[in-house]
């Protein structure tokens, strides 16, 4: 149960002008701030029409009052709703009056905070909610509201409910060792270990899916200069975003610009032509190229279609191949030239194709090759969002599992089993919130909207 035995207050709705405000309350003065200020007290979950008054009578508004009480609210205390006309002016002498009768501003996520102190929403389901706020696509925001209605959350404590009859099994085995049958000597608790990682690892391979959705990935578009990258960049995000001309070394600084493929957000990096300069800001643009290469999650090295069979002599393409093969695409451009069609292959065991972005032709081959390389796919169905720190804990969790596969196999020995088991539940109780440090719920809120 939360221990605040403060009221809140917030504007919940976006700043600006607009044809309605709602401001929000929680806490414990909630019926005396409603009766001061709007001379009675609704119906619980009624809207009734209401008069805003000032502490001298004055009238600041009149709107709507909905009052919920505790603990059938959002946060699991008394919450009044208030809302008003749109106009900042009229929002901000609502807030001074709330503060007049003891009220606080609240802090960002402070509501949500409260929610979860008071075991309305776990943790995951509270960071859904800013996800769902923040969510940038329609895949995005179906994940983020199956997260919300608990998706995520009842796999994670299903989860844990097995690893807890597990460890329940192997320590009555342990704290009775007269018993005739060794219960650890027989293939049960491996069987057991081993379904528990099988159920794991398809929450995993979920929980990636929702990071891509939550996430993406970040692409730089590399290469040399007139290889056609800034050209590319118009085709894929459908704007001419990027200056084309025929003279090298036209792009200098990184352009960046973020596309939807069928869910998945791609956030391109069109860089500077890598080549040796002697021009100051060229080789600045060079540099930042490189530094946007390493930092990418994939790489585009787009190559002039007529210069393939350079390519083994290239430089710059061998570094690449060298450092950065594992993120890389290879796109041989301006196909049109040559009069070939679009098409996908192996270029020394990297992915490539062959497009034209200047006539548009072998997009959807580009698009396909991220995809399959983000390990992303389109099936919405049973998704749910997910964060770094989701997929950190479930890692963690299946280390120890499977460092508890192990030792069971080798020396079957119960008592390092048992912590095993505990350290996973204590991964999975993360995520959750079953298990939390205040460092990791202050940062967790504190990213949280004020009003949310």
């Amino acid at each position: 149960m939360s221990l605040a035995t403060d009221t809140i207050c917030a504007v919940a709705t976006p700043a600006g002008r607009g044809g309605i405000s709602i401001v929000r309350v929680s806490g414990p003065l909630c019926r005396t701030i409603c009766s001061a200020l709007c001379g009675s007290i609704p119906q619980p979950k009624t809207a009734a029409l209401g008069r805003f008054v000032d502490e001298n009578g004055e009238l600041i508004d009149q709107g709507i009052v909905v009052f919920f009480t505790a603990p059938r609210s959002f946060t699991g205390e008394d919450v009044l709703e208030l809302q008003t006309h749109g106009s900042p002016v009229v929002t901000d002498l609502l807030i001074h009056r709330l503060i007049s009768l003891g009220a606080r501003i609240a802090r960002p996520g402070e509501f949500s905070e409260r929610a979860f102190l008071n075991d309305k929403i776990d943790l995951a389901q509270a960071e859904a909610i800013a996800d769902l706020i923040n969510s940038a696509s329609t895949s995005a925001a179906r994940y983020a509201l199956r997260s919300l209605q608990g998706e995520f959350s009842r796999l994670i404590e299903h989860l844990v409910e097995s690893t807890i009859l597990l460890r329940v099994y192997i320590e009555a085995a342990l704290d009775f060792p007269e018993e005739e049958v060794d219960f650890l000597a027989e293939g049960a608790v491996s069987e057991k270990l081993e379904q528990l990682l099988c159920e794991l690892n398809g929450i995993q391979l979920q929980a990636r899916q929702g990071a891509l959705v939550r996430e993406g990935i970040k692409v730089a578009i590399v290469g040399e200069p007139n290889a056609g990258k800034s050209t590319l960049l118009n085709a894929l995000t459908g704007e001419d975003v990027a200056i084309v001309t025929d003279i090298p070394g036209t792009t200098r600084d990184i352009l960046r610009m973020t596309i939807d493929i069928d869910g998945l957000p791609i956030h391109i990096l069109d860089t500077a032509g890598l080549r040796t300069s002697t021009d100051a800001v060229e080789q600045e643009g060079i540099r930042r190229a490189w530094n946007a290469l390493a930092d990418a999650d994939l790489a585009m090295l787009v190559v002039d279609a007529g210069q393939r069979t350079a390519l083994e002599q290239n430089t710059i393409c061998q570094q690449l191949l060298r450092d950065h093969r594992d993120k890389l695409i290879v796109v041989f451009n301006k196909i049109d030239l040559l009069q070939q069609p679009a098409s996908t292959s192996l270029w020394h065991g990297v992915p490539a194709t062959a497009i034209s972005a200047k006539q548009q032709v072998g997009l959807p081959l580009i698009r396909e090759l991220l995809k399959k390389a983000a390990g992303f796919s389109t099936g919405e169905e049973g998704g749910f969002i997910a964060r770094r720190r989701h997929l950190d804990a479930l890692d963690r969790a299946e280390k120890h599992l499977r460092q508890a596969l192990q030792v069971m196999r080798e020396i079957k020995a119960g008592e390092l089993v048992a912590e095993e088991l505990r350290s996973t539940q204590d991964a999975l109780g993360e995520i959750t919130g079953k298990v939390s440090s205040d460092a990791l719920l202050g940062r967790i809120f504190s990213s949280f909207c004020i009003g949310k």
